[in-house]
């Protein structure tokens, strides 16, 4: 089932992004983790692209396996890094062929050791380039894209990212998944913006919850996501205890959760870092006290 049809404020659906793990270890938790959270009955599920599209054979093998062995709907993240037309093409070819109908187009990071982003010979240089090159493919693919609330790093401001967003829903994007923010008032703001300039696709928040504090200090440097002070604060009084940082980190993303949805947001897509546990206590909370 594409994603689009999925995405409605009077049934939000809850979804959660993996990564291919790299060792068996990784792979058997990963679908442990899967399992747990089946029974949750996600939406669907998405599998990144790794840094430079060095995962590529292990999302799409991945993403075909979820849908088969799971029945979860699950979407393949595609990324104009390290990637040419003829390549891209062949793997939107193979998830066709798996019957995968949900794709997410991304520029995606430069690969390891890179300092910037540079196409490849016959390749994209934007995301909007990409998705316009899958609907063209006319293999019948959902299409989704990235949005940022706070701003993408590497873009001027917060207009000039925001137009970039709009060219891609342009080319054909049926829906927007944001970057993690730990602020709503990010996003409202970023939904607002996004209203006015005629970007009129659901577009549904990212959200990590906090289960460790220099994970997430890590991941506050990668993607330029704001911690409101006093979170920040409560973390860094609490880090010397994991237990007690996941307990904040759930309780934060739960009260976001609860109004992101109360305000009308389609979807909650939760970054679970390949586990379980604080997923599953936030969708449990929403759903106890009647959210979805």
């Amino acid at each position: 089932m594409k994603i689009r049809s999925r995405l409605n404020p009077s049934k939000p659906c809850f979804s959660f992004e993996f990564f291919p793990p790299k060792t068996p270890e990784g792979e058997k938790q990963l679908w442990e983790t899967l399992e747990d959270l089946r029974t949750l009955e996600p939406g669907f599920v998405s599998v990144t692209d790794g840094a430079g599209g060095s995962t590529r054979d292990r999302t799409i093998d991945l993403v075909s396996q979820i849908k088969e062995r799971t029945g979860i709907e699950a979407m393949a993240h595609l990324t104009c890094v390290g990637h040419s037309k003829d390549e891209v093409s062949q793997v939107l070819e193979r998830l066709a062929h798996a019957r995968v109908e949900n794709v997410l187009a991304l520029r995606g990071d430069p690969p390891k050791g890179a300092t910037a982003f540079s196409p490849q010979p016959d390749g994209f240089r934007y995301a909007a380039e990409l998705a316009a090159f899958i609907r063209e493919k006319d293999l019948g693919l959902c299409v989704g894209c990235a949005g940022y609330p706070e701003g993408h790093m590497e873009t001027a401001s917060r207009e000039a990212d925001l137009r970039h967003l709009k060219a891609k829903v342009d080319e054909g994007c049926d829906f927007v998944i944001t970057q993690l923010f730990f602020d709503n008032a990010f996003y409202f703001d970023f939904l607002e913006r996004a209203r006015r300039i005629g970007i009129n696709v659901p577009i549904v928040p990212g959200v990590m919850p906090i289960t460790n504090f220099d994970q997430v200090q890590r991941f506050v440097r990668m993607c330029g996501a704001t911690v409101p002070m006093r979170l920040q604060l409560e973390l860094e009084r609490v880090n010397d205890n994991p237990q007690a940082v996941m307990q904040l980190g759930v309780a934060h993303a739960t009260v976001q959760c609860m109004e992101l949805l109360a305000r009308g947001a389609p979807g909650i897509h939760f970054y679970t870092l390949n586990k379980s546990p604080a997923s599953r206590m936030i969708v449990s909370a929403l759903r106890m006290r009647g959210e979805t």
